[in-house]
């Protein structure tokens, strides 16, 4: 019994970590009124020559900072209690990311279940700028954006407004 339950935890992990791929290109494929995504169609970031960030990173800045950092830390980095979210989402895609926030997270092998992260899918200051979140992640982990709140930003969008309004029920 002890050697199926070790076998199916190794199959559930290796198959876990296959379909953990990176993000890809950040690269811009596309604009929708100020949203940008790359070329497969996720969320991505646009930071100018001048340092200036889309609205939706600097959202993300926002919404980190009021809802994760107190457990992953500052910018991303980590902290004693939870890993640094800018080298997560190096190593992960952005559905993986999605999953992980909205279902939480549970340590495996540990003989029970312990709850790792807790699940946000019902938490509306979260699950509306989900998007948001990831990007500045994104950014943190594969653009060059570095630590503090970004110096420049894009004026905020009106779709970026309307949905807000829509998700937060405004």
């Amino acid at each position: 019994m002890i050697r199926r339950v070790l076998i199916g935890a190794a199959l559930l992990a290796a198959t876990t970590a296959a379909f953990a791929v990176g993000p890809g290109d950040p690269k811009p494929a596309e604009d929708v009124d100020g949203k940008y995504f790359d070329a497969d169609g996720v969320p991505t970031f646009n930071i100018a020559e001048d340092g200036t960030v889309d609205w939706y990173t600097y959202s993300g800045f926002r919404r980190y900072h009021a809802e994760c950092h107190v457990c992953h830390g500052p910018d991303g980095m980590g902290s004693s209690y939870a890993p640094a979210l800018a080298e997560s989402v190096a190593n992960i895609d952005y559905y993986t990311f999605y999953e992980v926030v909205v279902n939480g997270k549970q340590a495996v092998g540990t003989g029970q279940a312990n709850q790792v992260m807790p699940a946000f899918g019902t938490n509306p200051n979260v699950m509306c700028y989900l998007d948001d979140i990831y990007v500045y992640l994104r950014a943190r982990a594969q653009g060059g954006l570095p630590r503090g709140r970004p110096a420049k930003k894009e004026a905020k969008p009106d779709g970026f407004v309307e949905a807000e309004n829509a998700c937060m029920g405004g």
